[in-house]
């Protein structure tokens, strides 16, 4: 068999329930990458969000619903439940938020983007599995949609999440 690779760009977001699949993003920075696995229908999807909250620019967010973290996590749920997955089985593993040297000073990106997953996941009845967030570097996230694997790659190293 195949494998294909279905790339997630920044401000973007895929689901997928072909066993041959990996998505996959790169450069996370200050963004986040949020993977969503259910394990019994073998559905996963992932976000690749720039920014916490959809009120910072609400005509950009109607543009680009999945720039930002509240926007981008509805869209994504909404769609794996539409192809089969259940919204209280879903494994929940993130990467992403580091403190990047780009953007202004103090403005703390990262720890923002990482609060706002938190939050929007606790509201929802759903909770974070596995993450890989903070520090300097960017990273690469990888999701196996046949068993739910997810794979990050940061400065050489590669981590099970």
């Amino acid at each position: 068999m195949l494998k294909t690779k279905t790339i997630v760009h920044v401000s973007d977001a895929k689901v997928s329930n072909d066993p041959d699949d990996t998505l996959t993003t790169y450069s996370l920075g200050s963004c986040i990458a949020v993977c969503l696995y259910d394990s019994a229908t073998h559905t996963g999807g992932m976000l690749h969000y720039q920014l916490p909250d959809s009120k910072m620019d609400p005509g950009r967010a109607k543009e680009k619903p999945f720039m930002f973290a509240n926007t981008g996590m509805r869209i994504l749920v909404e769609k794996l439940v539409s192809i089969g997955a259940n919204k209280k089985r879903m494994q929940i593993k993130i990467a992403g938020g580091a403190a990047m040297d780009t953007g202004p000073k103090g403005f703390d990106i990262g720890k923002r983007n990482h609060l706002a997953i938190r939050k929007i996941l606790w509201k929802n009845g759903m909770f974070i599995d596995a993450e890989d967030v903070g520090g300097f570097s960017p990273r690469n996230m990888y999701m196996n949609i046949a068993d739910g694997a997810v794979t990050v790659r940061s400065n050489g190293l590669e981590k099970n999440l």
